[in-house]
């Protein structure tokens, strides 16, 4: 089955979603670094008229809501095997707390790696879903994302608990 997209439009702005046999495949934001190669992502296709992109939708405006604190979707994140290795670390990162680059190259069993972890995470197709807004710099420090600084700390904000935020950590 070949790639196909659409745009859905949330409160971080247009997200174009791309999916292929069965999953979905990509999440970007206008602006996105890295850049992906357009041609990948297939026809465009209305989110209401496809199943998978309607369900993406209910289910990203629910997290957006603060009602939902992951994604229950087929997802297919392509990479070599150390890019696969670090998005697996991410995902493990629960909802509502971070981790740094250092802790994560530590994790992977080499903490000279932190600069190939950041790399990386910066390869995340699926940003979001594949939670690499939880990753900070080795002093707390917002550092890049995808979708920029500005998107980082409105999802970190999102995700704070309660007591954080009464405390005012941002």
């Amino acid at each position: 089955m070949s790639a196909r997209h659409t745009v859905i439009d949330t409160s971080l702005g247009d997200i174009t979603l791309v999916a292929a046999a069965g999953h979905v495949t990509g999440l970007y934001f206008p602006g996105h670094w890295p850049k992906p190669a357009r041609h990948l992502f297939g026809a465009y296709v209305a989110a209401p008229e496809d199943p998978l992109f309607g369900e993406f939708g209910a289910q990203l405006g629910q997290y957006l809501a603060g009602e939902r604190a992951g994604f229950d979707l087929p997802t297919a994140a392509e990479g070599d095997e150390f890019q696969r290795r670090v998005w697996a670390l991410l995902r493990k990162i629960p909802y509502g707390q971070t981790t740094t680059y250092g802790a994560m190259a530590a994790e992977l069993g080499d903490r000279s790696q932190a600069q190939a972890v950041g790399q990386a995470v910066g390869r995340n197709p699926l940003c979001i879903v594949i939670p690499c807004h939880r990753v900070v710099g080795s002093s707390g420090a917002l550092t890049g994302y995808a979708g920029g600084l500005r998107r980082k700390r409105l999802l970190l904000t999102l995700e704070e608990p309660a007591r954080v935020v009464a405390g005012g950590l941002f």
